[in-house]
Order: structure tokens, then sequence, then C-alpha cells
């Protein structure tokens, strides 16, 4: 376990949640699961048919133990299920209850509505769309967000700068082309998440392919208006830019190309894409070429914590996203949200 997933399980620790996971034929989810249990780090609550599960685990040599299996094949546990559901949020007629919750990442999703589960980790077979997609349409966004976002953390060997080698990365897995007021929301949840996942201080660079009008074009203005907007609906954040990357954390080039004071230039620890075509290339670039390890993607502005894995995550850096997931239940159910 790298230092950084290390440091994640410790704070996790100290407040284990149940976590919910739809993948649970995955042979790489019921790793995962195994290691939460083996770390302290959670109650894992497996959703699928429970014979297939206790299967696919005997196959791989996996141990359930500590483990919880909801059979969402189960006729009666799911006629339970829909009246707690129902009784609770009468969303539905009880035929389309029962419907969704034979579906294990709605299950899951509803799930974590009831509060049977604290929170759910998902995405390593299910695409992003589908994950945020439920996860909108059951758990709902938190009161005043009106789009979700995401945040990865990049963790980048022989990289000094950032955050002790570290960067935040954001948006890279849900809004394709933000207007500016996406950019700003995305910048301010983004310092949020930091601060309270990490303890970062957050020091937010709005990227762009201009440094302070150094060219012109209807896309940099977004980024230009996204900066004024965040600025103005949260002075206190560190948030500045339009930046090119390397003015962004390189303090040699924020010299030549900033000419003006900034409290982020050249130090940047937050990194905002101008769109989702950067930010998906950005971070794999940062994988492939920098041999990065990348956690997340943290998804931002749901009512209940949410993370969606990457497709390609190896075991260890799931357990990360796991360990941060239950970092943030048992921050919001501090804060009361």
């Amino acid at each position: 376990m790298n230092e950084f997933i290390e440091k994640m399980a410790e704070r996790a620790r100290q407040t284990p949640k149940k976590v919910g996971f739809p993948e649970a034929l995955n042979p790489d989810v019921l790793k995962t699961a195994a290691m939460c249990v083996s770390a302290g780090i959670g109650m894992p609550v497996l959703i699928g048919n429970d014979a297939q599960i206790r299967q696919t685990a005997a196959e791989a040599g996996i141990s359930l133990e500590g483990c919880r299996i909801f059979d969402n094949t189960d006729p009666a546990l799911l006629a339970e299920t829909a009246g707690e559901y129902l009784k609770a949020f009468p969303d539905f007629s009880e035929k389309t209850a029962l419907r969704k919750l034979k579906k294990p990442l709605t299950c899951a999703m509803m799930l974590l509505r009831l509060g049977t589960v604290d929170c759910v980790a998902a995405g390593k077979d299910y695409p992003t769309g589908d994950v945020v997609f439920e996860a909108i349409g059951i758990v709902g966004l938190q009161p005043g967000v009106e789009n979700p976002s995401s945040l990865g953390i990049a963790d980048i060997p022989g990289f000094t700068l950032g955050e002790n080698g570290m960067l935040a990365l954001a948006d890279c897995a849900i809004t394709a082309q933000p207007d500016a007021k996406d950019l700003a929301g995305i910048a301010i949840a983004s310092a949020d998440t930091v601060r309270t996942l990490l303890g970062w201080e957050p020091r937010v660079a709005m990227l762009a392919f201009s440094t302070c009008g150094s060219a012109e074009h209807e896309s940099v203005e977004v980024v230009r208006q996204a900066v004024e907007l965040a600025k103005k609906l949260r002075p206190e954040l560190k948030i500045d830019g339009e930046f090119q990357l390397d003015a962004a954390i390189l303090p040699q080039t924020a010299r030549k190309k900033v000419k003006r004071e900034s409290s982020v230039a050249g130090k940047a620890n937050v990194l905002i894409f101008p769109n989702l075509h950067a930010g998906n290339i950005g971070v794999k670039l940062i994988q492939i070429f920098g041999h990065a390890n990348a956690y997340g993607p943290v998804l931002q502005g749901f009512a209940k914590p949410v993370c969606d894995f990457s497709r390609s995550a190896p075991v260890e850096e799931m357990l990360g996203n796991v360990a941060m997931l239950v970092i943030r239940a048992g921050s919001e159910e501090r804060e009361g949200i």
C-alpha cells in the first residue's frame, strides 16, 4: 500500500462506513471489498445474487468474511426493501420500485438514499454516465448544486510542485462542455473537496491555452468569465486564471507570464480544465507518461457520497478511492449534510 493510500486508509479507519458495491461479480471489486475489511475502513455491502457472488469469490480465492451480501434477486428481501423505500420516498409505484431494485446499480443508490449504506462505490463495469445518471435520479444533488462534477487526485513520482508532488484535477469525467457558470461551480466544489478530503489549502488555477489575455478566443472568454464569477461567489477562495498549464504550476514560468500579483500562479495545487476533452486527455497523459497514480474520480455535488472507479484502475487505486469515499461520508455526517 503506497503512502497516499495508507494516509487515506488511516483517516477512514477513524469513521468506518457501510459501502455499497453494485459490481459484486467483478473479482477486482471483491478484492477491494476484502481489502476494505482487512484495512478496517468500511463494511462492504455486496449487491447481487448471493450464490453467484460467493461462486465468483471462491473461484478467485477471495474471502468474504466481514462482507454483507444484499441479494437483490430475493423476492422477499426486495418486497421488504421496496416497502421501506416507498414509505420514506413515495417516488414510484410498487411495481416500479421492485423493477429498479432488481438492477444492482439502481438498487445501490436506493439503499444509499435509505441509509442502508453510507456511500456507493461503482464504475469498474458501469460507465461513468450510468453511475452519474442513477445518482442524480435516486440520490439527488446537494441543496444549491445545479450540476455534479468530478475531481481526480494525481500522485506523480518525481514531481515536487503542486501539493508535495500531487495535483487535484477537475472536471475529468462529467461535464463535456461547461459554460462559465459550470466552470465556476467546478472550481468552487473542487476547492471544498480538497480541503475536506485532503486537508489542503486550495490554490485553484483555471486552465486555458492563454495566460492573462495572451490569446483571444470565445472559449478563453468563457474561462475568464468563470474566474470572475467564482471570485464573486466565494471571494475567500484562492481561484485565479486564465493560465496555461506551465504558468499555473511552474514558478519560473509564472514570473515571466503573469505580470500581476497572484496567490495561485506558479503554485497551483488544483487544476480546472476548460472542457472534458482536455480533462480526460490530461489525466491520461499524466498517468501514461508521468507514471502517476490517479485516484478518483471523486464525484462532487450529490446529496450523499458516490465514487466512480476508472475502469482501468488497479485494486490498490480502487482501495484509495473507497477510503476517500468513507472519509467524505464521515465528514458529511459530522457536518450534518
